[in-house]
C-alpha cells in the first residue's frame, strides 16, 4: 500500500475492549487503541470505528459475570452499555482533541436504498469535520439480526461499502488466519482457499468467530477493499496494517 491518505474502517471486538474474563471493560486498553486511531488521524487518514462491547458494559453495569443466552437479556445489557461505551471513547478521543459521534446501524438501514444513502451523506457529512470519528455499533436494543451477525464482522464489511473505505481493519483476540501447525499466515489472495481453516470458535462473551471475519473480508474484497485481521493487543498493529507492513493476515486487492 502506498502512503497516500486513506479512509479506514476499523473493528474493535468485544474480546479487545474486555478484562478477562470478558464481563468488564477494560479502560487501558480502549485508551491505548483510540491513541492509535488518533495516531492516523493526525497522520491525514478518515477513520471509522465499528465498535462492539456494549452487551459487556452493559454487563458489567448491572454486576452480571456472563453473557444472558435469551435475545430480550442481551438487547438490555446492549441498551444499559451503549451510553457507557460512547462515554468511555468520548473521554479517551478527546485527549487527542477529537471527537465521537454516536451511528447505531440496523441490518434494515444498509438495505433500504434511502436509508443507506442518508447513513452515507451523515458519514461524509461527519468525516469531513476532519476531528470526529463515528463510532458504528449495531442497534443491538432493537435489532435481532445481532446474534447471526458475528460480533459486528459483517456490520464492519458493509460500513467499509456503505463508506467506500480504503481498507478494512478488523482487530480481534488472535493474532490473524492460522493454518493447520497454528502458524500465522500473513496474506490470503484466495479467501476460499483457506475458509477450511477458520474456526467457528468465540470467547464467552462475543459472538463471532474467524469464519465471520473471513466472511467480512470476503464481501471488502468483492467491493474492491483491502482487509487486515490482526491482533487488537499488538501496540502498533493499526499503523504497521494502514502502511502495508506485516501485521496479522492481510488481504490486498490489485487497483
Amino acid at each position: 500500500m502506498s502512503d497516500k491518505r486513506k479512509r479506514i474502517v476499523i473493528k474493535f471486538g468485544t474480546g479487545i475492549l474486555t478484562k478477562s474474563p470478558g464481563n468488564s471493560l477494560n479502560p487501558k486498553q480502549l485508551r491505548r487503541l483510540t491513541t492509535e486511531v488518533a495516531e492516523l488521524v493526525r497522520a491525514g487518514h478518515q477513520c471509522l470505528l465499528v465498535s462492539s462491547g456494549a452487551v459487556g458494559a452493559g454487563l458489567m453495569l448491572m454486576g452480571m459475570t456472563e453473557r444472558p443466552k435469551d435475545l430480550p437479556s442481551i438487547q438490555a445489557c446492549a441498551a444499559i452499555g451503549q451510553s457507557r461505551l460512547m462515554r468511555l471513547y468520548e473521554t479517551s478521543f478527546q485527549r487527542h482533541g477529537l471527537h465521537a459521534a454516536q451511528l447505531l446501524l440496523s441490518h434494515q438501514d444498509i438495505d433500504s436504498r434511502t436509508r443507506y444513502q442518508n447513513a452515507r451523506n451523515t458519514l461524509e457529512r461527519l468525516l469531513r469535520f476532519g476531528n470526529v470519528i463515528p463510532v458504528i455499533n449495531e442497534n443491538d436494543s432493537v435489532a435481532v439480526e445481532e446474534l447471526k451477525f458475528g460480533d459486528n464482522d459483517r456490520l464492519s464489511a458493509e460500513v467499509a461499502i456503505l463508506a467506500q473505505a480504503d481498507l478494512l481493519v478488523i482487530l480481534t483476540s488472535v493474532e490473524g488466519l492460522l493454518d493447520d501447525q497454528r502458524n500465522l499466515i500473513s496474506k490470503v489472495t484466495d479467501i476460499d482457499a483457506v475458509a477450511h481453516l477458520a474456526s467457528s470458535e468465540t470467547g464467552i462473551h462475543s459472538t463471532g468467530g474467524m469464519v465471520t471475519k473471513l466472511q467480512a473480508a470476503k464481501m471488502a474484497f468483492q467491493s474492491g477493499i483491502a482487509s487486515v485481521i490482526a491482533s487488537g493487543w499488538d501496540p502498533g498493529v493499526l499503523a504497521a496494517a494502514v502502511a502495508g507492513e506485516p501485521a496479522g493476515t492481510q488481504f490486498p486487492v490489485n487497483k
